[in-house]
């Protein structure tokens, strides 16, 4: 009984055990309670849909789900001239604003 007892104190002792599992807890058990924290966030959050009539009233048109796809965007985007284009240099906060 008097060897388990020593060889116990011996394992409690070291540096790895007398601060590495304490830490291991910490970081364990606080990933588990901001788990709770965060699941409240999103329980109790506000979340609500927009209805296409409420956005009318304040005078957003919203499209149609099958009137925007990507293909006709990518339509629209291949009549844009994207080659022909000029650099221009924008002011720097220490230069008067001089357009050229």
């Amino acid at each position: 009984m008097k060897n388990f007892s020593n060889t116990l104190n011996n394992f409690f002792k070291r540096k790895s055990i007398k601060y590495g599992v304490p830490f291991l807890i910490v970081v364990v058990g606080g990933s588990f309670g901001l788990k709770e924290f965060t699941q409240l966030r999103y329980q109790f959050s506000k979340i609500s849909q927009i209805r296409p009539d409420e956005l009318k009233k304040k005078g957003i048109e919203m499209k149609k789900p099958g009137e925007v796809t990507l293909e006709s965007e990518f339509e629209k985007l291949k009549q844009l001239d994207i080659d022909d284009w000029k650099q221009v240099r924008g002011p720097r906060p220490w230069e008067e604003n001089v357009e050229n």
